[in-house]
């Protein structure tokens, strides 16, 4: 499938080849057929088949298949383990939950394997670089697939400016500089008036090394892993040894509620996970590796999160931790000044495989995103050399640079958190669509229980979320919507039989296992501010906008020409056959 074209092309074709944007009376007319096109592609789906053979050609060139379960575990390892836990942690703790931040980071471990588990069956059945986007596409079609690319390019750009701006944090430290001293003071409003040109720097370098070659990336992604999980266990072991119980005491300061205000921020700590699942058309033997490489990742990061949240705890009391730089000031107190060079320097390390494994991740999504002409297919092309998608890493790199250069982590992360569990619970409920809805076999009758089901699902854990919100020490709200998210999962297990079984890898106890995300996620999503809500309305209004003037019109005109060319195609085997004759 290569290409003989120049991948270095800049023509109006390239980024709108689509016969709505030809001529102004074209795209007149487009927008004249708005509302009947959005009915069109709100009940339209994809398919397996089209996502992973049809859409890639988009690319004109093959991505290399070069990674075998060990550097998917490694890259779940380095995609995950950077800022998150080591400067959430500190500021939850002092701030929300005092020491039960360990429970806090289980809830969201909990939430994050569900997740998982949701993800591998679905990467092992439809193996391609789109992940989510891609799955959303087949089981809820085209618009939850553009929220959900929406807030995947959201969550991507914003997490990866975040984890840069914390890059430049943690490297003052080492450094043994004051606080924000390598950052240029403005006159902007508090929040983005520190601008970070170092962040900026350590972005464009690991989008290079991302650019170059997925292999070389993934053999820097082992030698620098290899060196954060000896700082890990270094921190985990020396902490244990100047531990004191008595600082664990009282465990919960701020209430049970505390436990899930901060398990939705420390949620940041977990993202990035996701881009395992967009390396699967770069894997070997998805079907085995996929799984070995998301659950066994997972499942370490889970233990080494709550390890890591219970040895602070124990080394000062929660009011003593120092919000910024938590790890490397307890060290200093306990008397092993010195220390706070390893944590600084294991941060660092953390955090440029987080930069480095989702630059990866990230322009695999945006690359089957543009494959879908979601964004212009300019953005879908893969350099025949390299066999990586640069023009998809530029748009995120710089984008996200942008966004670095001017925001502060605590304006960034609560907007990352509600993106990535928005994201997580559809996927959840994709998961439900896959088992129990196949269309041409599903009677009408069962689809509409299904439905009825989700809805009361979602409905009900909306309102578990509301009367936590409302009045945590209440138990009225409770004896009704948590029977409702009870009742209407049972009677998805008893009334309606499963359509579809995994052909290699499934999660288990469905609908159980799949109720149980979307009811945590929505309850986390809940515990966040107002603020994490208003901005993630503005970003979501700003991306219908975008959708309904330009999205809309490019993939009904993509989808339609795909349905052309299949009709053609068999017409031209039916004359075939009529001319070979009996």
């Amino acid at each position: 499938m290569a290409s003989t074209r120049s991948y270095w092309r800049w023509s109006k074709q390239d980024f709108l080849p689509e016969e709505s944007f030809q001529t102004w009376t074209n795209y007149t007319s487009a927008l004249s057929q708005t509302w009947f096109r959005f009915k069109n592609r709100l009940t339209s789906r994809s398919d397996d088949e089209t996502e992973t053979t049809q859409l890639r050609k988009q690319s004109e060139n093959e991505m290399k298949r070069c990674l075998s379960w060990w550097d998917l575990i490694w890259f779940g390892f380095g995609a995950v383990v950077g800022a998150g836990i080591f400067v959430l942690t500190g500021e939850e703790a002092h701030d929300t939950v005092g020491p039960a931040i360990i429970l806090s980071y289980a809830v969201s471990g909990i939430s994050a394997m569900l997740s998982v588990f949701c993800y591998t069956e679905f990467a092992v059945e439809v193996p391609v670089a789109g992940g989510s986007f891609a799955y959303l596409r087949i089981e809820l079609g085209d618009f939850a697939a553009f929220i959900a690319a929406g807030n995947i390019l959201l969550e991507s750009i914003v997490g990866t400016a975040a984890v840069s701006r914390s890059w430049t944090s943690y490297f003052t430290s080492l450094l043994n500089k004051p606080k924000n001293s390598l950052r240029i003071k403005t006159g902007l409003k508090d929040g983005y008036n520190l601008l970070d040109p170092i962040a900026v720097v350590v972005l464009a370098a690991a989008s290079a090394i991302a650019i170059s070659s997925t292999r070389k990336t993934s053999y820097l992604n082992w030698i620098a892993s290899a060196v954060n999980t000896l700082v890990i266990l270094f921190v985990i072991i020396a902490g244990f040894v100047h531990a004191d119980t008595s600082n664990l005491t009282p465990f919960l300061p701020f209430g049970a509620k505390g436990i899930f205000q901060a398990a939705a921020i420390v949620y940041f700590a977990y993202g990035g996970f996701d881009s395992i699942a967009t390396m699967a058309e770069e894997t070997k033997n998805p079907s085995r590796d996929i799984p070995i490489g998301l659950v066994g990742s997972m499942s370490m990061i889970t233990v080494i999160y709550c390890l890591m949240a219970l040895t602070l705890s124990m080394m000062q009391k929660y009011k003593d931790i120092d919000t910024d730089a938590a790890f490397s000031v307890a060290f200093q107190c306990v008397g092993m000044k010195w220390a706070k060079y390893v944590v600084a320097f294991g941060a660092l390390k953390g955090m440029t495989t987080v930069l480095l494994v989702g630059a990866l991740g990230q322009a695999r999504y945006t690359t089957h995103i543009a494959r879908s002409h979601m964004i212009p297919p300019w953005f879908a092309l893969v350099h025949p050399k390299t066999g990586t998608p640069i023009n998809a890493t530029l748009l995120i790199t710089i984008s996200s640079a942008c966004i670095a250069f001017f925001s502060s982590l605590d304006v960034l992360s609560s907007l990352l958190s509600i993106s990535t569990l928005f994201i997580f619970m559809m996927m959840a409920v994709a998961l439900l669509v896959r088992r129990y809805y196949v269309r041409g076999v599903t009677p009408r009758g069962n689809l509409l229980k299904l439905v009825a089901f989700l809805l009361l699902i979602i409905a009900s854990s909306m309102g578990i979320s509301a009367c936590w919100g409302i009045n945590p020490n209440g138990w009225i709200g409770y004896t009704i919507t948590v029977p409702i998210w009870f009742l209407a999962t049972l009677g998805m297990s008893l009334v309606l039989k499963q359509q579809r079984d995994p052909k290699v890898w499934g999660v288990p106890l469905v609908p159980w296992l799949p109720s149980i995300s979307i009811a945590i996620n929505i309850f986390l999503m809940g515990s966040l501010d107002s603020s994490a809500f208003i901005r993630f309305g503005i970003c979501t209004g700003v991306m219908l906008i975008y959708y309904f003037f330009f999205g809309l019109h490019a993939t009904y005109d993509m989808a339609h020409q795909q349905e052309k060319l299949q009709n053609e195609n068999k017409i031209k085997q039916m004359e075939t056959m009529e001319n070979a004759g009996p």
